[in-house]
């Protein structure tokens, strides 16, 4: 992608894609009520998800100190536990909760990705902050700027992905969540331009996670903590650009050869449908109603309305006809045997087969005890999964954004079910009205099944005033959601 002689020892300017981000960053200032208003809305959402992930133990045991004892009296907390981490490691804690159930937010364009994932660095670097502000008779972040924080991180990641698809050359999406948290996380340090541009550098470095875990026949948990690792990875570029002043790589991109373009994304530079602004927060989708892999999102409500004409007659089933986009087609349409719960919650077949039966589709359904319901598998080998091409379009058309999916039930005897079509779920901007009350009941509900009844109370006084809760100091705000 240079023109720069390799033999030349010359440094090159940084690349502009670094110092776009790293101006973004410093500089934009967010002006939009509505994005305060989701971002808002969106804390709240990703705290859900984090406290319905405690009731697993496979997500809990990752929570803690890297190794037993590493604990940082003072330092970042991990909500619905008594953890007391260093940001780097309670980075990695907090993402893992928030991403494990595949329940936070989503955005979908050429590359797909959960923008919320960014929260496990953002809230970790703010903790630490606040608290050391605290201890220090300094001024601890308030919640509206770590919403301001979030709405960037989203920003970075969403317009990224809008054009340029990284699944394409094997490469996972949390390559995205280390950016966008890398540049915040710096910025939040009080990193200048040129060592933000320095930790985006090391993080185009660090090249990517193979898509490997997220796809048959290897699909694993790794992809329930994938995100937290690349939450962790970037608060440990933006410390080593801010407070160990390392040396930056300015042509990380670009360098023919050695930089990311030639090595990774087959000689293209990036591009970019839009600048830097408060889009992707304001367009936001919402997981609300199922913990189900985004693209089956409406497949399953689709199922849902389905139900009580099907399931009295499974046995009587000749196929059932599963339409979705493309990119649904292309990474969830998946048979034969089904090896855990991560393989189950990213194929379609089984997301559509457990509420034809059972008429509801929660975490649990991905355990080994549902999934060994004969009936499952029986009717997930009946099922036909075909791209619609006006799904397709309707999801990448940046006025709609739309993710449709559509179900029907044949029958032996010939008779069938209606078509059931769904363009676009509960949690998209154009639901958001009906949204909203569904996203504080799911809030709610989170709460009561793991904390205190005392804390439940004070963080629902607290939310209650959108301008309260965002002029709270976050280290405040994170204390009512400790053990």
């Amino acid at each position: 992608m240079s023109s720069h002689d390799i033999r030349s020892a010359e440094r090159p300017s940084p690349d502009q894609a670094m110092v776009d981000v790293a101006d973004y960053v410093l500089d934009y200032r967010i002006d939009s009520a509505e994005a305060y208003d989701t971002a808002r809305y969106m804390l709240l959402d990703s705290l859900a998800a984090a406290m319905l992930a405690m009731k697993f133990p496979e997500c809990v045991k990752h929570l803690g100190p890297l190794v037993p004892g590493a604990v940082l009296p003072g330092g970042a907390r991990v909500p619905g536990t008594s953890y007391e981490l260093d940001p780097v490691q309670a980075a990695f804690a907090i993402g893992t909760q928030i991403r494990w159930l595949d329940f936070n937010d989503t955005w979908l364009a050429a590359e797909w990705g959960h923008p919320s994932d960014n929260l496990g660095a953002i809230l970790a670097v703010a903790d630490y902050l606040g608290r050391k502000a605290q201890r220090e008779g300094g001024t601890a972040l308030t919640v509206r700027e770590v919403l301001g924080w979030a709405i960037k991180a989203h920003e970075i990641q969403g317009c990224y992905a809008l054009l340029n698809s990284f699944n394409r050359v094997g490469q996972d999406h949390v390559i995205l969540v280390r950016l966008a948290s890398t540049a915040v996380a710096a910025a939040m340090l009080g990193g200048s331009r040129e060592q933000i541009v320095t930790a985006v550098s090391h993080s185009w470095i660090d090249n990517g996670a193979l898509r490997t875990y997220r796809h048959a026949p290897n699909t694993g948990p790794r992809k329930s903590w994938a995100a937290g690792d690349a939450c962790r990875r970037a608060v440990t570029h933006a410390i080593h650009a801010v407070y160990r002043g390392v040396a930056g790589y300015p042509s990380a991109l670009s360098a023919a050869t050695w930089g990311y373009y030639d090595v990774a994304f087959k000689g293209s530079a990036f591009r970019f449908e839009r600048p830097f602004g408060s889009y992707v927060m304001e367009n936001v989708l919402f997981k609300l109603s199922y913990p189900a892999e985004f693209h089956a999102q409406t497949a399953v409500e689709c199922a849902m309305r389905l139900h009580p004409q099907v399931a009295g007659r499974l046995d009587e089933i000749d196929q059932v006809a599963i339409e979705t986009q493309e990119a649904g087609a292309r990474i969830i349409d998946k048979t034969g045997p089904l090896a855990n719960y991560a393989d189950r919650d990213h194929c379609i077949q089984y997301m559509v087969a457990v509420p034809l039966i059972f008429g509801r589709l929660t975490a649990e359904d991905y355990g080994d005890e549902v999934a060994a319901d004969p009936r499952i598998d029986a009717l997930r080998a009946r099922m036909a999964v075909s791209e619609d091409p006006r799904f397709t379009r309707d999801y990448y058309d940046p006025d709609k954004r739309f993710i449709g999916n559509s179900v029907q039930v044949f029958f032996k005897d010939g008779s069938s079910t209606e078509k059931i079509t769904v363009d676009y779920p509960i949690g998209h901007r154009r639901r958001r009205a009906e949204g909203i009350p569904v996203l504080l009941g799911k809030f709610e509900a989170a709460m009561r099944g793991h904390l205190p009844g005392h804390k439940v109370g004070a963080i629902l006084h607290a939310i209650a005033d959108p301008s309260r809760l965002d002029a709270m100091p976050v280290q405040e705000f994170l204390e009512l959601f400790t053990l």
